[in-house]
């Protein structure tokens, strides 16, 4: 299966693509540095890094292969933390429309639209209405489903909304979690280099060997692992992480360490949360502004920590400042999420393969 990826950001979603069995031959993406890690870590895909609205053609030979078309618009603008900008009114929130333009211009036999579950809500449900209309109209049979990362390997509780489409009729069913109990962060990290506040290491060896299956499969053979860094903090904000358990947020921090807040109390709840060790993480976000702690030592989250968090394996390395890496980390879709997904339509497509076949 040939597949085009869209928004693609640093490619979560390619990579789970890719490990579902999927040839992604292109990538587009208008942030040069969030694209200079896609063509890092995926040497053999195209990727344009310019903005969606001046593609104007698709021109990618299939020999006859199935084809898809994946991605997911910026979302901030549907985020539930993001109460300002969740209306029509942001011309952001219509991005979507240029993903739809894309697979009217190619017509590939399957289409996967990702997004966060607040699409869904915003303006009473009007976007995922539309997307789902329009294609619809193209000739898309559509399924859509809210998953939990969690359910499928991923150690965090994040909430993804998938569409997905089918131009020969097909009605993908829901898929099945993928693990009978979560992963937790102690799972995901716990083997990693112990680091300061302010950390700015790359590659680094790890602290011992993995202790647990999904770290050992993080590692895979790797001795060591990129993006140890760590966001600096001021002196007066480690102070404050000491006073917060796992588990806990601002909330536990005395209010004369707080006085900077103009109004402590309408702290959001994410800010100054510490990961508990044996439950899976909040959302990886944006970690460097609500300051998620980790759970043992008074500090920000490393890059490597956040990606394993979202279940990019320790090979795949992020490019540029550690803002660039953060956010590029913050946005990506998990990639064993994404896999689930991708490995639903590739059966399905083998499926139809074999049926065919055996009706010939």
């Amino acid at each position: 299966m040939i597949g085009v990826d869209l928004f693609a950001g640093a490619g979560g979603m390619s990579l789970g693509a890719t490990q579902a069995g999927i040839d992604v031959r292109l990538a587009v993406e208008a942030d040069p540095h969030a694209a200079t890690t896609y063509a890092h870590n995926h040497p053999r895909t195209q990727v344009l890094v310019d903005d969606i609205r001046n593609i104007k053609k698709l021109q990618i030979p299939t020999n006859g292969e199935p084809t898809i078309v994946f991605g997911g618009p910026p979302c901030k603008g549907f985020s539930t933390s993001n109460q300002r900008t969740r209306s029509a009114r942001n011309p952001d929130n219509w991005l979507f429309r240029e993903y739809i333009r894309i697979v009217k211009l190619w017509k590939p036999d399957w289409v996967i639209f990702e997004n966060v579950k607040g699409i869904a809500e915003t303006e009473n449900g009007i976007f995922l209405v539309s997307v789902i209309g329009q294609l619809q109209a193209i000739g898309y049979t559509t399924s859509w489903w809210i998953l939990n990362a969690s359910d499928f390997g991923v150690p965090q509780r994040r909430q993804r909304l998938f569409v997905v489409g089918s131009l020969q009729g097909l009605r993908v069913q829901r898929p099945a979690p993928a693990v009978s109990k979560p992963v937790t962060v102690r799972d995901a990290i716990s083997d990693l280099p112990n680091l300061e506040n302010g950390a700015c290491a790359n590659w680094m060896p790890y602290k011992c060997s993995p202790t647990s299956e999904y770290a050992k499969n993080m590692r895979e053979r790797l001795k060591q692992s990129p993006n140890h860094l760590v966001s600096r903090n001021g002196l007066h904000i480690v102070k404050r992480y000491k006073y917060v358990p796992q588990g806990g947020n601002w909330e536990d921090i005395p209010s004369r360490l707080m006085k900077n807040y103009a109004d402590r109390n309408r702290c959001h709840t994410g800010i100054y949360h510490r990961l508990k060790k044996d439950a899976p993480s909040v959302v990886i976000g944006n970690y460097r502004k609500n300051m998620l702690i980790h759970p043992r030592e008074d500090r920000g989250l490393s890059v490597r920590e956040a990606a394993r968090l979202q279940s990019f394996p320790d090979w795949y390395e992020f490019k540029g400042s550690i803002g660039y890496q953060q956010q590029q980390v913050g946005n990506a879709v998990p990639p064993l999420l994404a896999r689930s997904v991708f490995k639903l339509i590739v059966e399905y497509e083998q499926s139809q393969t074999s049926m065919g076949r055996e009706g010939q």
